[in-house]
């Protein structure tokens, strides 16, 4: 990818904690040469889109309500064009994309999940993660593709668990390494300076 492609597209369904951390961050000047072009959601009523106005940003609600799958991502893959996005980045969004839309932005969608995958993939990770007993968990920034928490990794964080935590614990301590982490990953991606081996993000 182009050091110069600076354009985000946010995806969300709820409040989109992560995607309000981004944009702290391009606000602060911590993310540089980037500016979210455009905030969709599923939901018309996902907090994430009246914060996203709050802050100025174009904000757009595409209902999946009672639409197919195709139709519905292809409005907004419509839409992420008109906005010329450069990259696309999932913040608790909370459908898979067809393998259309995925297509179309290869290698340059973005998704962060609260677990080091390959480890509780899909909903409810932290939970997963506390109720197996692990004594690290984390989150992980990956490439999306057609599968379900698969993409290449672009980025891991680990959150030690402590004797005392529950599952909120960690899920709270998990979200706070996510908003740093998202913002990284996103940096590197924007700069260009790696490349894939296999399954591998390599930088230089």
């Amino acid at each position: 990818m182009s050091a110069l492609a600076s354009r985000l597209g946010i995806l969300l369904s709820g409040r989109g904690s992560n995607f309000l951390a981004i944009a702290e961050n391009i606000a602060q000047g911590k993310l540089a040469a980037c500016e979210i072009a455009v905030v969709i959601s599923n939901k018309a009523d996902a907090p994430g889109l009246e914060s996203a106005r709050a802050r100025g940003l174009k904000a757009v609600a595409i209902e999946a309500r009672g639409r197919k799958r195709a139709e519905h991502d292809a409005e907004i893959i419509a839409r992420l064009r008109e906005h010329k996005v450069d990259l696309v980045c999932l913040a608790g969004y909370m459908r898979l994309l067809s393998t259309e839309f995925v297509q179309t932005f290869p290698e340059r969608i973005l998704n962060i999940h609260p677990s080091l995958l390959p480890a509780f993939p899909g909903l409810d990770a932290q939970e997963q993660a506390f109720a197996y007993g692990v004594q690290v968990a984390g989150c992980t920034v990956h490439f999306v593709d057609e599968q379900l928490d698969h993409g290449v990794i672009v980025l891991q964080k680990t959150v030690p668990v402590l004797e005392g935590d529950d599952a909120h614990a960690l899920s709270a301590r998990i979200l706070e390494q996510e908003h740093i982490a998202y913002s990284e990953a996103i940096a590197r991606v924007l700069s260009g300076e790696y490349r894939m081996v296999g399954r591998r993000y390599v930088k230089p």
